[in-house]
């Protein structure tokens, strides 16, 4: 769960899901083969320097020229960046209509005048390579268009629903295994003459997060129903995927500590698993949680 850096999440869970909702049935035909065998890879550019949460105020302006759009702008912190195939991009086909001036459209990588940048050093998450991306003067095709004119800030909304049920669904399955790591551990490391399991203070401590991980387990399956049957609301992923990945992050924090200094050491997986966890509280929607001490 720590070790591969959830880019693949990103080209399955997340750009796949705008191709098939797309009315563009040719785009589909080109490229969801493509991206079943592993011919093509995909990425989504929605994040600006100047913003991320913030979709209604991105700056990439797509200007409409005949039967294509010229494209200038620029993208950040774009997963699959450096090496993907195309990018699904939010742009600005009306600047002064706001949300309703948004469109996505498929940008192919070979395009002249896109550009990618460096590969962006991150804390955790080293075999996902993640990128800046540069749009200068880049001829579209009006054919290339993923949502219909305009429409594509609508689309982005129903599709983070996906997008954040997944990140739940990785969340809780991290908690599960660091808790098995855990568990595993304390049983077999001693100190002062007893295992770290055997301790009260151990017990207690993965009792609770035992606890909370089942919760976050129930809830989660609740929220794959829901979305199975299309009912799965914006509001619901949203609180889905905030209880789990704020989870994660307590349960991660606090297990590290029962191994110690082993815990900071790289070549294990719960240290992987602590700097890989930081971004699931940013990525999909930022999540503000007034919890900031994750040590229960």
């Amino acid at each position: 769960m720590s070790g591969p850096g959830g880019a693949f999440l990103v080209h399955s869970e997340v750009v796949a899901p705008y191709l098939m909702a797309s009315k563009n049935e040719e785009l589909k035909k080109t490229w969801l083969p493509r991206m079943v065998n592993g011919d093509a890879i995909g990425a989504l550019g929605m994040t600006e320097p100047s913003g991320g949460s913030d979709v209604q105020n991105i700056k990439t302006r797509a200007i409409k020229n005949g039967n294509h759009y010229v494209v200038n702008g620029q993208k950040i912190f774009i997963s699959n960046g450096i090496c993907c195939d195309f990018v699904v991009l939010a742009t600005k086909t009306d600047p002064a209509a706001r949300a309703k001036g948004i469109s996505l459209m498929l940008v192919e990588a070979d395009r002249a005048g896109f550009n990618k940048g460096r590969n962006l050093e991150k804390i955790g998450a080293h075999a996902a390579d993640l990128a800046e991306l540069f749009f200068a003067d880049v001829h579209v095709p009006v054919a290339n268009l993923v949502s219909e004119e305009g429409g594509g800030f609508g689309m982005l909304m129903d599709r983070l629903v996906q997008e954040r049920l997944a990140q739940a669904i990785r969340s809780t399955a991290v908690c599960e295994a660091v808790i098995d790591w855990t568990i595993k551990y304390t049983s077999e490391r001693k100190a002062f003459g007893q295992t770290i399991g055997d301790f009260q203070n151990t017990q207690f401590v993965l009792a609770q997060l035992h606890t909370e991980t089942t919760a976050a387990r129930i809830f989660t399956d609740w929220s794959i129903r829901r979305f199975m049957d299309g009912a799965l609301s914006p509001v619901d992923a949203a609180k889905v995927k905030l209880f789990t990945s704020t989870l994660q992050g307590k349960v991660v924090d606090s297990c590290l500590q029962f191994f110690g200094g082993y815990g900071y050491m790289r070549e294990f997986p719960i240290a992987r698993a602590f700097v890989d966890s930081r971004l699931v509280r940013i990525g999909g929607g930022a999540v503000e949680s007034p919890e900031t001490d994750h040590r229960a």
